[in-house]
């Protein structure tokens, strides 16, 4: 395959992965309202119960201001709600409401649980290469040192695409 043929192979495919997400955030927000990084939160919520933004930061693996930004917003939405802790007043708990749990749900699967069950099936070798050429990728792109939570989401910051 000559060399522009192949860069349009890759460019394809990188396309396709996008519009893939893209779909699957357009369905979130259709269906609940939610953003992929509210229902990430929200369910790192449900897994972990009451906790503090600190660990729910490290949790999504998102940085904590874009965590505690979520957060505004899933509270305005009456979906959490933040208690300080009784014996220590800057300690500060983050935990479903009654909606919040509703709003999980409903909501879709996430695109990257699909992909999590297939990428498991493969050889470890196989997983490996994957890794590797991604990581390739994402440095060719300039996107090596983007903040990106693991799940697959386009607009993987709050506020981006993001309805009022």
């Amino acid at each position: 395959m000559a060399e522009q043929a192949q860069l349009n192979t890759v460019l394809r495919s990188i396309r396709r992965i996008m519009r893939a997400v893209d779909i699957q955030s357009k369905q979130v927000m259709k269906t609940v309202g939610l953003t992929v990084p509210q229902v990430v939160i929200l369910q790192t919520i449900k897994d972990e119960g009451a906790i503090t933004s600190k660990r729910l930061a490290e949790g999504a693996n998102l940085s904590p201001a874009t965590v505690v930004t979520i957060l505004d917003k899933l509270e305005a939405k009456s979906l959490v709600e933040r208690k300080r802790d009784t014996r220590d007043r800057r300690v500060v708990y983050t935990s479903l409401t009654r909606a919040g749990k509703e709003a999980l749900r409903t909501a879709p699967p996430l695109l990257h649980h699909a992909f999590s069950a297939r990428f498991g099936e493969l050889s470890p070798e196989r997983r490996r290469q994957i890794i590797e050429a991604l990581e390739d990728v994402a440095e060719m792109m300039g996107a090596k040192e983007i903040e990106a939570a693991p799940v697959l989401h386009v607009a993987a910051l709050e506020g981006v695409g993001e309805a009022p």
